[in-house]
Order: C-alpha cells, then sequence, then structure tokens
C-alpha cells in the first residue's frame, strides 16, 4: 500500500504565491521520477514540472520561470514552488511518483485557485 499526501493548495490572488507538498509513504521501492500534473475543468490532465532521481527536470512551457521542483529523497515529498500565479494556473494539482518498478502512483489532488 502507498499513499501520497498532498498539500498547500488553496485560494491566490493573481501574482501570489504557493508551495505544494507531496509525501510519499509505504511500500515504495525507490523513488525515480516525482512530478506534478494539474487537470482544469473539462481539460486533459497535464504535466507541470517533474524532477528525477539524479535531479533532472521538466516544465511545461506555461510554467517555466514561475515554478521551481525539488525533492527530498529522505522525506520521499515533493515540492512545487509556484511564484507569479496566473487565473489560468487554476486548476486540480495532482502529485505523482514512479518507483524503480515503473509503477506509477497519484496522490488526491489539491485544488489551487488563482482569483482576484
Amino acid at each position: 500500500q502507498v499513499q501520497l499526501v498532498e498539500s498547500g493548495g488553496g485560494l491566490v490572488q493573481p501574482g501570489g504565491s504557493l508551495r505544494l507538498s507531496c509525501a510519499a509513504s509505504g511500500s515504495i521501492f525507490s523513488i525515480y521520477t516525482m512530478g506534478w500534473y494539474r487537470q482544469a475543468p473539462g481539460k486533459q490532465r497535464d504535466l507541470v514540472a517533474a524532477i528525477t532521481r539524479d535531479s533532472s527536470t521538466n516544465y511545461a512551457d506555461s510554467v517555466k520561470g514561475r515554478f521551481t521542483i525539488s525533492r527530498d529523497d529522505a522525506k520521499n515529498t515533493v515540492y512545487l514552488q509556484m511564484n507569479s500565479l496566473k487565473p489560468e494556473d487554476t486548476a486540480v494539482y495532482y502529485c505523482n511518483v514512479i518507483d524503480r518498478t515503473s509503477t506509477s502512483y497519484w496522490g488526491q489532488g489539491t485544488q489551487v485557485t488563482v482569483s482576484s
């Protein structure tokens, strides 16, 4: 059993910042890639950012320069620092973890709303 517990979502004004956290626990075999996806109403779930075991990162073009992904392997935790938030960043954000067996796990999602 693997659990991903997300936190840090909420309501923020345009230009504001939020920091999302996702902690993995349970029977997980050496986390390889950790990432964040988001899904707005009526749209597909898209990759926001991902970080590999060797700390290589990948970002969606729409968030480059504004969002930063990081990880703490001692805590099996991934973070997403979101700055200069825009209304179009409003979505449910999902944590994703892939372990060395290529098994993918998803968090329950956390709502981020950017509105004045």
